[in-house]
């Protein structure tokens, strides 16, 4: 039996992910703003602990972890799912806006896996799962800053699959395309207040009008893709990224032939780039 800590736990993926490890025989603990809020199915659980949490409050994570070590003994898989989207075209999005988006989707995820590596240095084992996002890896019109906080969830997992394996710790990013929860929905979703009339028509604008017919008629399952965070989490060895639903997966092999076609062309100059270099 491991002892898992999602945050953002109370709804949506983290709610499924919690299911899952649960009903595989696992603890879990569901770090959440509102304890209140957690389903009542896994507030009756005897293997679940609901704790408050907003992890943008520094002072709150390690008490959190505590009551997760208080109860469970430790903390052997760590899912950091707390985290929110922004829409709105580069110059629509003020300062305040961005900060407060990279609280949320970044610092408050270093945070948390900052306040949990000890415990699982002493273990000499453990499993970080990050929620990333398909935007995490290809950057696209009206989501630009939620684009880079996933770019950079994506970037701290790869790093920290190579620091922390000294000490018997994996870390995975998993990166989801479009899942049928709330995530669309005001509470999970925010708009950029300036709106300027002249992206009217244009790709950063388009991605506005589609949230309505899109949200909560999205492709992915979000009950089988918990299912399967939890089965590759529960194996021997984590791939460094699990790239979860079928849009994902079409949109990666577009990425992957961007790639080849922004480096062929400039392949010989580049390499001659070096100092020994003709």
């Amino acid at each position: 039996m491991a002892t898992w800590f999602i945050t953002g736990a109370s709804r949506g993926l983290g709610a499924e992910i919690a299911r899952s490890a649960v009903a595989a025989g696992n603890n879990a603990v569901l770090a959440v703003r509102n304890p209140e809020r957690v389903p009542e199915d896994l507030k009756n659980s005897e293997n679940v602990l609901a704790v408050a949490l907003d992890v943008t409050d520094d002072l709150g994570i390690p008490q959190a972890v505590q009551a997760a070590v208080d109860e469970f003994g430790g903390i052997d898989v760590l899912v950091n799912n707390a985290g929110r989207g922004l829409l709105g075209a580069l110059e629509e999005i003020t300062d305040a806006e961005a900060r407060s988006l990279f609280d949320l989707n970044v610092f408050g995820l270093i945070n948390v896996t900052r306040a949990v590596l000890p415990l699982m240095r002493e273990q000499g084992a453990g499993k970080l799962v990050h929620i990333g996002s398909r935007s995490g890896f290809e950057g696209e019109p009206g989501v630009s800053l939620y684009s880079a906080s996933k770019f950079a969830v994506a970037g701290i997992s790869e790093a920290l699959s190579a620091e922390m394996a000294p000490f018997g710790i994996q870390s995975m990013v998993v990166e989801p395309g479009v899942f049928r929860t709330d995530f669309l929905d005001a509470s999970s979703l925010s708009v950029a207040a300036n709106r300027i009339a002249d992206y009217d028509g244009t790709p950063a604008h388009m991605t506005l009008d589609w949230i309505d017919e899109a949200n909560h008629a999205q492709l992915g399952d979000p009950v089988k893709g918990a299912a399967l965070i939890v089965e590759v989490a529960s194996g021997e060895k984590l791939p460094t990224h699990l790239y979860l639903g079928r849009d994902t997966i079409e949109r990666l092999e577009v990425k992957i032939q961007q790639i080849r076609d922004d480096l062929e062309p400039w392949r010989e100059k580049s390499a001659a780039t070096g100092h020994d270099d003709a």
